[in-house]
Formats: structure tokens, sequence, C-alpha cells
């Protein structure tokens, strides 16, 4: 079988080094960790006891530890080391995966919890974010008005601002998309700018850049949380992950270019918080505010102040749109490598990669209302913020050691690599967990139905495929007289000219019985071409290919499709393609239509058949396999096939057909003819009479 290339999709043109990459790289990488400044030094003087509890020794401190955190986690895991391990460009815990799968079977565990997780936690980024930038607003005068005074008001803004956010996401976001970029480009500007402006009252704050007061504040008894302040700063790198995952959008090179730039306004936001509170740490007015007052906010001068506010909602919106947008593309993925049921998809513009999941869209739309309301401020949130992401770093830190010894470096110095940032990661890991009793049991929930869901889609298909279990499996080679009798036999009706079954060849020419039978028994299908396609989903992200066996005959035809994770399975565009190239090759005979609104039209009309298992009673395994297949049955009953397969507007017949699984008994209840005289002594609950019947 020779593969012929399809029209296949180009990639990013964006993800060559340029400036336009450069500004979409800010617009569609960084908006979560981008946006750490509105809560990290929040979240950090509220755990410790408030202002009146702040040293300039906590707060430099707190800083080394952000910084440090900075350079180990993002800088040198993910923007090093990790972005170098990319699918063709593509980056994320599935694209990983699909590098290192063949290596063990195991790996398929750290990349299912790291998917849930990393999505688990993605849910709460637009709320805290958009809370965060709301509550800048609340007690500020707009023209001698407050628009926002209490927190009740900052929940309805921040309700009304992601339902939006939401809504817009079913008519695509390409022109939003190109305003992103510049956006962010003002923002961490600002961000920096503001840094130095605050900065400047006191450099020595550039102290904090020496790792000894990071371990000296970890040591120190001024931490009141001890080990525990780790937790406030991991919120600093949480978008590291999604900086990985976003690869494709923007291309490395791109992330190279922006990352320094972003790194350096990032700190200097940090720096100018840290003097800002060293110089005001004794203020009795800011104080009295307590948790209300956020140092990201007072930090700003008040000229700037409305500006700034604008800006960091703005910043938030589009982090939320990035997570949002990341979470279809994850799904996705995760259903193209069979780890995840397949969801209604839809690509409201033509705009490579956007596309769009209502599942999805309205699962976080409900979550993040849920979260608003449930923890109403963004100290409440960020409290809860972060430990399913730990855990995501964690599982993505172990499929990296894989790929680094499927690259063949040096064993030792990447065991030694791996195990500091796996140790590191871990310390974060333990002091996150303190998050779970704050709220963080929340998204820990969802992350374990989520894996609880793949869990049972992957191993539900196992148990299907599985040689101890498998149905009987017949020879194509073995009908082909009878598919060629019936496809000539004119005393039954022509079903349609092309019928083609979506299903698994094996070995080139085996396939489950039940589509002959379906052909044959059920009903006989009489067709001109019968197709049996398979979709291969492949580790390269954009292949568009396929290859033919057509095993003698011109009726006949087993079509194996190769289309990347990341291509759109339309099948019967495809598969037009695939017969105009056999016509032209004469392996097939045209198929002119007598009636067509189509001059010269050589290829016939389609009639596209899905075989719906269901489990036969018949089935002999044990009651957990029993369960684990009915769960995937029921998680099917949402799911259209024909939907997926991009066979909406195609002639789609589904057929139900029972499971067998496992070995089933031949001595078999069979009933025995016997005299009526034979029946006198056996006993009957009861008798039912015609006027019973009645």
């Amino acid at each position: 079988m020779e593969k012929t290339q399809l029209n296949s999709l180009k990639n990013n043109p964006h993800s060559k080094k340029s400036v336009a990459g450069f500004l979409i790289a800010l617009g569609i990488v960084y908006g979560d960790i981008g946006t750490s400044p509105l809560y990290v030094m929040h979240s950090l003087m509220v755990g410790n006891g408030g202002l009146e509890k702040m040293s300039t020794d906590f707060i430099l401190g707190s800083v080394s530890l952000i910084f440090w955190t900075l350079t180990l986690v993002t800088t040198i895991k993910y923007v090093l080391i990790a972005l170098r391990a990319d699918n063709r460009g593509e980056g994320g815990i599935f694209a990983l995966y699909t590098l290192v799968r063949k290596r063990a079977k195991w790996l398929i565990i750290p990349a299912m919890v790291g998917g849930a997780t990393f999505l688990a936690d993605g849910m709460m980024t637009p709320a805290v974010t958009v809370t965060a930038a709301i509550e800048g607003l609340k007690g500020i005068a707009i023209h001698n008005t407050v628009l926002i005074g209490n927190q009740n008001q900052v929940i309805i803004v921040t309700l009304i601002i992601l339902s939006t956010l939401f809504f817009i996401q079913r008519f695509g976001t390409q022109l939003i998309g190109r305003a992103f970029g510049p956006i962010m480009l003002v923002w961490f500007t600002f961000l920096g700018l503001m840094g130095i402006i605050n900065l400047s009252s006191d450099w020595s704050m550039l102290r904090a850049l020496n790792p000894y007061y990071a371990f000296a504040l970890l040591r120190s008894p001024i931490n009141i949380r001890g080990i525990f302040i780790l937790g406030s700063i991991f919120l600093a790198t949480t978008g590291a992950e999604a900086l990985y995952s976003d690869m494709g959008h923007v291309g490395r090179p791109n992330i190279y270019t922006s990352w320094p730039f972003v790194k350096i306004c990032l700190l200097l936001s940090y720096l100018g918080q840290a003097a800002w509170l060293s110089s005001v740490k004794d203020n009795h007015m800011l104080q009295n505010m307590g948790s209300a007052m956020n140092p990201f906010y007072q930090s700003i001068p008040a000229d700037f102040r409305l500006f700034g506010i604008f800006l960091s909602a703005m910043a938030a919106i589009i982090a939320s749109q990035a997570l949002i947008s990341g979470s279809y593309t994850l799904v996705s993925e995760a259903t193209k490598l069979k780890i995840f049921p397949r969801l209604k998809t839809y690509y409201p513009t033509n705009f490579k990669g956007q596309l769009y999941i209502p599942t999805v869209n309205s699962i976080i739309w409900i979550v993040c209302l849920f979260i608003v309301f449930y923890f109403k401020t963004s100290e409440n949130m960020s409290n809860a913020y972060g430990l399913e992401i730990t855990i995501t770093m964690l599982m993505t830190t172990i499929l990296l050691h894989q790929w680094l010894l499927m690259k063949r470096a040096n064993r030792f110095f990447t065991t030694v690599i791996i195990s500091f940032f796996f140790i590191i990661e871990s310390i974060f890991f333990v002091t996150n967990s303190s998050k779970f009793i704050h709220g963080a049991y929340i998204t820990m929930f969802i992350a374990a139905l989520l894996i609880a869901v793949m869990f049972i889609w992957r191993y539900g298909e196992r148990l299907k495929d599985d040689n101890t279990f498998r149905s009987h499996f017949v020879s194509l080679l073995a009908f082909k007289h009878q598919l060629n009798d019936l496809r000539k036999d004119p005393s039954y009706p022509l079903y349609t000219t092309n019928l083609v079954y979506l299903t698994k060849i094996h070995d080139g020419y085996r396939i489950k019985k039940n589509i002959l039978y379906s052909i044959l028994d059920k009903r006989p299908k009489r067709a001109q071409v019968y197709w049996f396609v398979t979709v291969n989903v492949t580790d390269e992200p954009y292949t568009a290919a396929y290859s033919v066996e057509t095993f003698d005959t011109d009726y006949m035809v087993s079509v194996q499709l190769y289309l990347g994770f990341r291509v759109d399975q339309k099948v019967n565009v495809y598969l037009r393609q695939v017969v105009n190239d056999m016509m032209s090759n004469g392996e097939i005979k045209p198929q002119p239509q007598k009636y067509t609104t189509i001059p010269d039209r050589d290829v016939g009309d389609f009639s596209f058949v899905i075989i719906k298992e269901v489990l036969s009673p018949d089935t002999k395994i044990s009651s957990l396999k029993k369960s684990v297949i009915h769960m995937r049955f029921f998680l099917q009953k949402f799911i259209s096939p024909a939907n997926w397969f991009g066979l909406s507007y195609s002639d789609v017949v589904e057929e139900r057909v029972p499971l067998v699984l496992g070995k089933v008994s031949l001595n078999r209840l069979r009933l025995v003819r016997k005299d009526r005289s034979a029946l006198k002594d056996i006993k009957v609950d009861e008798e039912i009479d015609d006027d019973d019947e009645d």
C-alpha cells in the first residue's frame, strides 16, 4: 500500500521569529503568568498576618523566593528544557506524551493525571484573575462617582464579565485575538515602569536577587507560615505549564525572544511592590485596611491608578481567554489520542487551530461562576489556587525524564537534573497541599472526575479490543465473492453507490464479524463499492495522508487515513478526494450520475454506517471489567460519532449490535419437548388464562 499525501495544513506562519510573533506570544502565552503580580504579594502579606507583620527581611526574602522560582522552574525547566521537547512545533503534556509513549505503557498515567489537573486548576484562573482586577476598582471614584463600593458589586461585575467572555466563544475570537498582543505589550511595559518608579525610592531591594535572602526567610521566625509560604510563592509561576502548552501557537523562537522581556517586567513589578511595602509597612491607615489593601494597586501612583486598573482588567480577560482556548485545544488533543470522549467541536473562523467545544465551554463557565460565588474574594481564591498545577508539573517532569533518556542524553546528568526539579516541585506540592482544606478540594474533585472519565474511556476501549475478550474477527478475503455477487444481484434494490464503514482493519484484511453481518445478514446492502475506513491519529500534529488496499478488486477498498492529532477529522471530505484519486488511477470505475445538479459528475452517493455495540447478557467477564465497559457505553450516549467524523450533513446510519466478551458457554439451556402428562408435576407460581390476560 502506498501512502499518498492529502491536502495538508500548513504550520503557523507566526512560528518563526518576528515582531508579529513576538506580539502574539505576549498575547497568548503569558496571560496567566503575566497577571500574577495582581495577587502574589497580596497573598504573601495576608498569609503572614497583614501589613503590620511585614519586615524588610521578610519582604526581601519573599521577592528572592519569587525570583529564584521564576528562574529555576519557568526559565530553566520550561523555557530552556521543556520547549525543546516539541512534537513538530507543538508543546504541552499530551504532545510530550506522544513523543515518549512507545517507551512504556505506564506513561499514559502521568499524561492523564497531568492533563486532568491542568484543566481542573485552570478553571480557577478566569475567576481569580478577573476578580482580582475588578477589586482594584472598589472604592475608586470615576468622575466623582464610586461605581463599585463593596465586594458584592465586585462579584456582580465579575460574573457579568465572565459570562460575556464565555458567551462570545461560540462566535470565535479572531478579531479580538489580534488586539491581545499590543495590549499585553502595554501591560508588561506598565508593570516594568511602575516597578522602576517604586524601586527608585529604594534600590537596595535589588539585594533580593541574592539567594541568601530566600534561604534565610525559610528558616526565619518572622516567617509565620514556615515552608508553607511556598504555597503563595508558587502563584508567581503557575503560568509556566501554559507557556509550554501554547508553544504551538507562537513557536519556540518567539518564546525565546519574548520571555526575557516578560521576566524583567515581572521582576521589576515585584521589586517595586517590595520597595513600596518596605516604605509603608508602618503606615497605620494602610494597616487598618487589612486584607482589602492590595500592594499592586496601592503602589501605583494615584495619577496612573485608574489606567492601571483598566489595564489589569484587560490583562485578566486576556489571561482568561488564553486559558479557555487552551482548554479546548487540550481536550481536542486528548480526544484524538483516545483518552477522552469525543465531544462536538466547531470551528467558528478560518483561523487554524481556533475551535469551540460547547461542552467544555459550559463546564468551565459554570465552575468559574460557582468559584466566584463560593470564594467571593481573590484572597480566598488564591488560598485555594495552585495545588493541581504542581501535580501537572510533576507529571511533566516524569515525561521529560523519559524524553531526555530517549534522546540518549547522559543518563547520570539527566537523572541529577530531573531529580533536582522533581524535589523542588515535590516541595511545592507539599506546601500547596495545605490549600486543600481552604477550597482546593473543589478543583481536586474536578481533577479526580476527569481522571476517572479518562480511565473509563481508555481502559474500556482496551477491554473491548483485548485479545482475551475480543469479539470474533473474520477475513474480508473470505467474503470477496459474496460481496461481488450481492453488488450484481438485481433482486436487491441499490442501497447506495458507496457504502462506508468506519472500522479498524487488523492485519490488513481482518475486521469484526458484525461489519459483514450488517452488510449480508441484518439487511443485505447492495452497493457498487464497499469502503472500510480506518482513521489513524498520528504523533505528528499536522499529518494528512492516506493509503488504500483494493484486494485485487474494484469494489472492496480498505482506506487508512493518517491524520495528525491537530487535524480536523472531516472523513467525508477526505474520502471524496480518495475516490477521485482512485478513479484517475483506474483503481475503481467511474460512477456517473444520471440525475444530478453537477455537470459530468463521476462520483456517486455515499452512505456511512456506524456500528454501536451493546454489551450482551452472554458476556462472561469479571464484574469490575463489565462495570467499566458499561460506564464507557454510558459516556458514549452523550457522543455523536457522526459529528466527530465530520459527517453531520452526510447520510449516516447507526446500527446496534451485541458485544459478547469472554468465553461463552456452549452448554446453553435448551427447551425439551415433553408429553402433557409429564408436565403435571411441574409447579408454577401462577396460572394465567385468557380472562386474566384481559
